[in-house]
């Protein structure tokens, strides 16, 4: 049986002063996000597409763990690889150099673009515009955060034409040393959506949920509990069911909203946290 054909476009990208890696991506087929993402933090990030060899994704982290450079992952992947005419890849390794392959079978329009920090690739593609808009935007948009950044450059993507068979699905992968949830997972962003109209607006719904649930505020930013804020909080998880001691009750409460990430005991409250708690009262 042939493998999967992942007519796609997508972004493989680090941000290194943050220590995070991600991809990006969209196609017009079921569940992308199984299938071309992978990503692992201090190694890199690859992306596999076209007619897609899913080996590429651990068989290439395992190289980038051995510190080997992404242009020679591709290449000791790629000519290893007898359906490699038929494939493409993209990869980002710990240093933030990039590469990225095109077989010669791979329908038009296909082709990649590269930068320090980033491999965008496509297939099946309206023209190369769309691979041209993922880089461009991921390079404009220098200073957001790598997941902000890597669905713009989506939406960038798709305004520039996409995938000329249209669209279907789309994820983003984000993976930081020990900033999943609980500092228990490096999964910083893992979210994906497998059969959509409009899978890119429904994912930058999905992370702006996510985001608001697990980011971080700036410790500046958190509001001293002070008497009187101390005495609205008591007053609003009361009617909410929530009585007794205020650390308790507002961690009761939290743990039922989904934002026990973003409390750190009670001197000091973040302001999504406050929010959240009087929109509900």
């Amino acid at each position: 049986m042939a493998d999967p054909i992942v007519a796609t476009y997508s972004i493989a990208a680090c941000d290194l002063g943050a220590g995070e890696w991600g991809v990006a991506t969209q196609s017009k087929f079921l569940a992308v996000g199984s299938v071309v993402p992978w990503a692992e933090p201090q190694a890199g990030a690859i992306a596999t597409q076209a007619y897609a060899n899913p080996r590429y994704g651990p068989q290439g982290l395992a190289l980038l763990r051995e510190g080997q450079p992404a242009a020679e992952v591709v290449r000791l992947l790629t000519e290893a690889d007898d359906g490699r005419d038929d494939r493409q890849v993209g990869v980002v390794d710990s240093l933030g150099g990039s590469a990225t392959f095109t077989g010669s079978g791979c329908h038009d329009w296909a082709g990649g673009r590269t930068d320090h920090g980033y491999a965008a690739q496509g297939n099946i593609l309206v023209s190369g515009t769309t691979v041209e808009a993922l880089g461009e935007t991921f390079e404009a948009t220098d200073g957001s955060p790598l997941a902000e950044r890597l669905i713009a450059c989506l939406a960038a993507a798709q305004a520039a034409g996409g995938d000329r068979r249209g669209q279907q699905s789309a994820s983003l992968l984000v993976v930081r040393r020990d900033g999943g949830y609980g500092g228990l997972s490096d999964l910083l962003v893992d979210l994906r959506v497998d059969d959509h109209e409009q899978p890119i607006e429904e994912l930058a719904r999905l992370y702006a949920i996510h985001d608001r649930l697990f980011g971080r505020t700036p410790r500046e930013q958190w509001i001293a509990v002070d008497e009187t804020l101390g005495e609205e909080l008591r007053e609003r998880l009361s009617r909410l069911g929530h009585r007794g001691d205020l650390d308790e009750s507002l961690r009761a409460w939290a743990g039922n909203a989904n934002l026990e990430e973003r409390l750190d005991g009670i001197a000091e409250i973040d302001p999504i946290v406050l929010e959240e708690l009087r929109l509900s009262t």
